[in-house]
């Protein structure tokens, strides 16, 4: 049977939380992941007409793009708008899961989904993420401790490679000891210089789990003097981070670029900020509202940025440093992404229903 934990791990596989902003409220935010799942609701927000879309349809789960509580929330009560709709989706049993900007920057994510529509190329992060720091951990073992100690140090949390867990290399040899008469072998005698077959076994491991590494190795392993060694790792530069920055296939000027947007999108209308004639090459996406990262563009020495809305200051700051902005609406950059996590969870769960919400819609009308 279906539940909402099998849809819970895998949003957190396909957006990991880690990748999310600092300030931000991802994950499983309302509900029981032991309760049964049918019917999966996606949206961009929890208002009051997506909470009554998703209770009269009898969803189990609805996936918003934007987290319901930004900030620790001190009473739910009925009171206020915010209140009744939790409440209303609470007492249906409905439970709420956000990916939010975990969505926007994973692989596939919302802004590598307006890269393709763009078709750029050579993406890259706008803003990169640094790898978390690594240690490779190598452990000696004889044949008959192997099992234990690989699964206690995966269960330590190494071994994790990736999309791919329980890594580890093996290579049988030859440990050699000699024991003092104070030892206690586990294999051979003291006094004496014993060659013992062993294995060679290698895992990676997040260097703030080192600690807890090695003492899985020293309570799994038969061994009194369990011999290990602690190798640091330089981190690779990560394929992950914040927003995306690519080229297009041919250079387009602002005001193309700027048509191609509205059209693609389907938005009312887009603002631009910098001279319609100057031609664009590459490109910066950051989707909803992404005025913050306009240093980081020109860091890049990119020639635009492609975002949903910014501040005022924001577009001050573009005309500044030379940075061309496209602003079709915080709506359109991120609704996509909302009907293409739809179709993706249709997909990964065949036997329930999957659907965007129909009743959702831009708050704001251009005349």
């Amino acid at each position: 049977m279906l539940t909402v934990d099998d849809a819970v791990r895998y949003l957190d596989q396909f957006a990991p939380p880690g990748l999310a902003a600092e300030w931000d409220n991802v994950g499983l935010l309302v509900g029981d992941r032991a309760s049964p799942l049918q019917q999966i609701m996606t949206c961009l927000t929890v208002t009051p007409e997506s909470a009554a879309e998703a209770v009269a349809e009898q969803a189990q789960l609805v996936v918003t793009h934007h987290p319901i509580f930004f900030r620790p929330v001190k009473r739910l009560t009925a009171a206020d708008p915010e209140g009744r709709t939790v409440l209303s989706l609470v007492q249906a049993g409905v439970a709420v899961y956000c990916p939010h900007t975990a969505f926007d920057n994973t692989r596939d994510g919302i802004n590598e989904s307006l890269a393709r529509r763009l078709g750029l190329a050579e993406l890259r992060p706008l803003r990169p993420r640094s790898s978390p720091a690594q240690c490779k951990i190598v452990a000696f073992v004889p044949d008959a401790d192997l099992a234990r100690v690989s699964d206690a140090l995966f269960e330590a949390g190494a071994g994790n490679i990736g999309q791919y867990s329980q890594c580890s290399f093996r290579l049988a040899g030859t440990g050699t000891f000699f024991g003092s008469e104070a030892s206690n072998p586990t294999l051979g005698q003291k006094g004496r210089r014993e060659d013992v077959a062993e294995w060679r076994l290698e895992a990676v491991c997040p260097q703030a789990a080192v600690e807890k590494a090695i003492a899985a190795i020293r309570q799994s392993h038969s061994y009194e003097e369990p011999a290990y060694d602690v190798y640091p790792l330089q981190s690779p530069p990560s394929p992950l981070g914040e927003g995306r920055v690519g080229r297009l296939p041919a250079p387009l000027s602002l005001e193309a670029l700027a048509r191609r947007v509205k059209e693609d999108l389907h938005a009312d209308s887009v603002q631009t900020v910098g001279d319609w004639t100057r031609p664009l090459s590459t490109v910066a996406i950051v989707c909803g509202a992404g005025g913050e990262f306009v240093a980081d563009v020109a860091r890049a020495r990119a020639d635009g940025l492609l975002t949903g809305e910014a501040r005022f200051h924001d577009c001050l700051a573009a005309e500044a440093l030379g940075v061309a902005l496209v602003l079709p609406g915080h709506y359109v950059t991120e609704r996509p992404g909302v009907e293409d996590l739809a179709a993706r969870l249709a997909l990964q769960f065949p036997d329930a229903h999957v659907w965007a919400s129909r009743r959702e819609a831009d708050p704001l009308r251009t005349l």
